[in-house]
């Protein structure tokens, strides 16, 4: 399973296309598509990604829900809809479509957000303010991981 940890910022060329960090690559070289997954998030003005394996975890996940559920319809639109799988070039970059990146309000810098299974890509200034805005949640709620059985 891919790991995706850290953040790296990184500018769009000309032609729109961006590295992926190298890290993220490397915890991708073992999946079947050699790239990924990217779609618009749901939850945040940013873009969600993944590898292949992680979505079809996901379809697998929706085909436990009702066939007939109104949720369903929702996630279908949003996962699988506007899921975009974004081959690398020789040198690790994509080209992000415009429409994410209008989405995200990215226009010549993005940040790629390591989120353990999956990464969001950010607006640098937008993630900088919901950074602050975690730091904040977590210093009221302090949450307690359990790690282990």
């Amino acid at each position: 399973m891919s790991l995706f940890l850290s953040s790296y910022e990184n500018r769009l060329d000309t032609k729109g296309r961006i590295s992926v960090p190298a890290s993220f690559r490397a915890s991708l070289v073992n999946e079947k598509f050699a790239g990924v997954v990217l779609y618009r998030s749901f939850t945040s003005n940013c873009i969600e990604g993944l590898s292949m394996a992680r979505m079809e975890q996901l379809a697998a996940a929706t085909d436990k829900m009702g066939v007939f559920d109104s949720e369903l319809d929702d996630l279908s639109a949003m996962l699988f809809a506007d899921a975009r799988p974004l081959a690398f070039d020789v040198t690790g970059r994509i080209v992000i479509p415009e429409d994410l990146l209008k989405h995200a309000g990215i226009k010549d810098k993005a940040v790629f957000v390591g989120r353990g299974n999956s990464f969001q890509i950010w607006n640098p200034e937008a993630f900088r303010k919901a950074q602050d805005k975690s730091l904040q949640n977590l210093r009221a709620t302090r949450p307690n991981l359990k790690i282990g059985d």
